[in-house]
C-alpha cells in the first residue's frame, strides 16, 4: 500500500512539473516576457494624400526578412541596409490599403529608417497613398504573421482625419479595418500633413468584411478590439500567468483568495493606467526582472511556509510591478485623449476576464488537491518548478 501511494505521489509531482513546464515555458519560442510582435500604424487623411507611418520592432523586422545576419537579437545599421529592400517588399505585400473597394499602391516612400531609443530599436516606414474622397470607403488589411501560429501579432492603429481621430487593435484572424468619410468629414480634411490636428473620433471595426459593406456607414467603435487585445496580452504573458498560479498554490481560505485577487487587480490596474498616461515611467530593464523575482519570492514562500497570512499585501506590491508590464504594448501607441479612457478600460477588462476564467478553473482543482494527503508534496513540486522558471527568466532579463 505504501509503495503504491509513493508511486501515486511521484506521478502527481511529475504531472505538475510537466504541466507547468509546458504551460509557461513553451519550447517553440524563446523565453521572453511577452510573445507579442507589435507594430504601430498611423494613417493621416488629407485632401492631397493618405499618409501611412508604419513602425515595427527590430526582432520582428529580422523575423520577417530572415535578416539576422549575425545571429543576434539586435538590428544594427549594416544589417538594416542589407534587409531594407526585402523588408519594404514584405510590408508592401502584406499591409494593403483599399480605397473605393480597390487596392491602391503607395505613390512614394517618404522615409524608411532604423530608429533607436531608450525603449529599443524599431524600423519606421512613412509612405504616401492617393487621397480618399467623401463617401469612398477606405480600409486597411494587415496580413503580417497571418499564417504563423507561433507569433501573437498585433497592429495598433491610429487614424487621423481633420479634427477627428480614433484607434483600433488589429489582431487574430480579423485583420481588416474600414471606414467611410462623410461629406462633413471630408470638408474638415486639411491639404497639408503638417496642419493635421490629432484629437478624436473615428469609428472602427475589428471584423473582416466586404469593403462595399461599409460604403454608407461607419463601423462600430474599436473598444472591443482593445478588450480582445487585453485577453491576448495576458494569455501570452507566461510570467503573469505563472505568478497568478503560484499565488493560488498555497493553502488559503476562500476569503484570502478573494482578497489577494482583488488586491492584485487594483494594483496592476493602477500602475497600468499611470504608465499609459505617462505619469510614471519605470524602464523595462527594471520592471521585467522584478516580475521574474516576484514569481521566485512567492514560490519560495509557498515552499517554506505552511501557512501564509496577509498575502494580499504582498500581492498588492507585486501587482504594482506587473501593471507596468501589462502597459508595455500601449505606451508607444498614440491613443486619442477622448478615447483613452474607453480603450484603457476595455484593455484592462480583457485582462480581468482571463484572470477570472483562470481562477474559476484552477481553484476547484486546488481545493480537491488539498484533500489528498500528498497535496503538500505536489504544491512544493509546483512551486519549485515556478522558482526554476522565474529564476531562468530573471537571469535572462538581467543579461539580455
Amino acid at each position: 500500500m505504501m509503495h503504491s501511494q509513493c508511486i501515486a505521489a511521484c506521478k502527481a509531482v511529475f504531472i505538475m512539473l510537466a504541466v507547468l513546464t509546458m504551460a509557461f515555458f513553451p519550447f517553440s519560442q524563446p523565453v521572453h516576457a511577452h510573445t507579442y510582435s507589435a507594430s504601430f500604424t498611423t494613417l493621416t487623411l488629407t485632401k492631397s494624400h493618405t499618409w501611412m507611418t508604419f513602425a515595427i520592432d527590430e526582432l520582428s523586422a529580422m523575423e520577417l526578412t530572415y535578416g539576422d545576419l549575425y545571429k543576434r537579437d539586435r538590428l544594427d545599421q549594416k544589417q538594416f541596409d542589407a534587409i531594407r529592400d526585402r523588408l519594404e517588399s514584405v510590408i508592401k505585400e502584406n499591409l494593403t490599403l483599399h480605397i473605393n473597394d480597390k487596392p491602391v499602391p503607395w505613390t512614394h516612400v517618404e522615409s524608411f529608417e532604423l530608429v533607436r531609443s531608450d525603449k529599443g530599436a524599431k524600423v519606421e516606414l512613412k509612405a504616401a497613398f492617393p487621397p480618399v474622397s467623401a463617401y469612398e470607403p477606405i480600409s486597411m488589411i494587415d496580413n503580417l504573421y497571418l499564417h504563423d501560429p507561433l507569433t501573437n501579432y498585433v497592429n495598433l492603429l491610429s487614424v487621423n482625419y481633420g479634427s477627428q481621430s480614433n484607434s483600433a487593435a488589429i489582431a487574430g484572424k480579423d485583420r481588416a479595418w474600414a471606414m467611410t468619410l462623410t461629406a462633413a468629414d471630408y470638408a474638415g480634411l486639411q491639404n497639408d500633413i503638417e496642419k493635421q490636428p490629432n484629437t478624436d473620433k473615428l469609428q472602427t471595426n475589428g471584423q473582416k468584411t466586404q469593403l462595399s459593406d461599409v460604403e454608407h456607414e461607419k463601423p462600430a467603435s474599436g473598444w472591443y478590439t482593445f478588450f480582445e487585445l487585453g485577453m491576448r496580452h495576458i494569455l501570452s504573458g507566461y510570467d503573469h500567468l505563472l505568478f497568478l498560479l503560484s499565488l493560488l498554490l498555497a493553502r488559503q481560505t476562500f476569503r484570502q483568495y478573494a482578497s489577494l485577487i482583488t488586491s492584485f487587480t487594483i494594483a496592476h490596474s493602477l500602475t497600468l493606467t499611470l504608465t499609459v498616461l505617462d505619469i510614471i515611467h519605470v524602464p523595462a530593464w527594471i520592471v521585467e526582472p522584478a516580475i521574474a523575482l516576484s514569481i521566485c519570492y512567492v514560490a519560495v514562500e509557498n515552499m517554506i511556509r505552511k501557512q501564509v497570512t496577509f498575502r494580499w499585501v504582498l500581492t498588492f506590491v507585486f501587482g504594482l510591478i506587473h501593471g507596468m508590464g501589462f502597459a508595455d504594448i500601449l505606451t508607444e501607441m498614440d491613443i486619442p485623449q477622448k478615447e483613452l479612457a474607453v480603450d484603457l478600460i476595455s484593455f484592462n477588462l480583457g485582462i480581468e476576464a482571463v484572470q477570472i476564467m483562470i481562477v474559476s478553473a484552477v481553484l476547484p482543482l486546488i481545493y480537491l488537491l488539498k484533500r489528498w494527503k500528498y497535496s503538500r508534496n505536489v504544491m512544493t513540486a509546483g512551486s519549485a518548478a515556478a522558482l526554476l522558471l522565474g529564476g531562468g527568466w530573471f537571469i535572462e532579463r538581467i543579461f539580455s
